[in-house]
């Protein structure tokens, strides 16, 4: 069990008794306030990353590389999606354990990302296959010598 699910309630009630010890009523009402403000910052923040995820195609990054690099096990899936300013394309099926994520680049190199109840627990970084890499000229000119 995370202990953040425990010492979140905790604090806060910790917050709010010791408002009222304090300073009463008044306390309490500063108390509430101040975790309402928190509550309110966090919301508004997760909001901000899912609008500009949402203005993004469906597991797309920039570079593939570099996500791979920022990877730490550990990070949530909010963190992220807000590195990669993308939703991920599902892997995995709907609400089951583990998740699996991918984001995907335009030279097709991919990251696929395993969650465990939201947190990063491994990922697997995979590059096209170069077998037959295709015209190396551009269209309309002729090749080189």
């Amino acid at each position: 069990m995370q202990i953040q699910k425990i010492l979140l309630p905790i604090g806060a009630t910790a917050l709010v008794v010791a408002g009222y010890r304090f300073g009463g009523w008044a306390g309490v009402a500063f108390a509430v306030g101040a975790l309402m403000l928190w509550l309110m910052l966090h919301f508004t923040r997760l909001m901000h990353i899912l609008k500009r995820a949402a203005d993004s195609p469906l597991g797309y990054v920039g570079s593939a590389v570099m996500l791979q690099a920022k990877l730490k096990p550990g990070m949530t899936l909010m963190h992220v999606v807000a590195m990669t300013r993308s939703l991920g394309q599902a892997q995995s099926p709907p609400d089951s354990q583990p998740e699996m994520f991918r984001w995907t680049d335009p030279s097709e190199a991919s990251v696929t990302c395993e969650f465990h109840a939201g947190k990063l627990m491994r990922w697997d970084f995979r590059r096209p296959d170069v077998s037959d890499p295709g015209p190396t000229t551009m269209p309309g000119l002729p090749p080189a010598p």
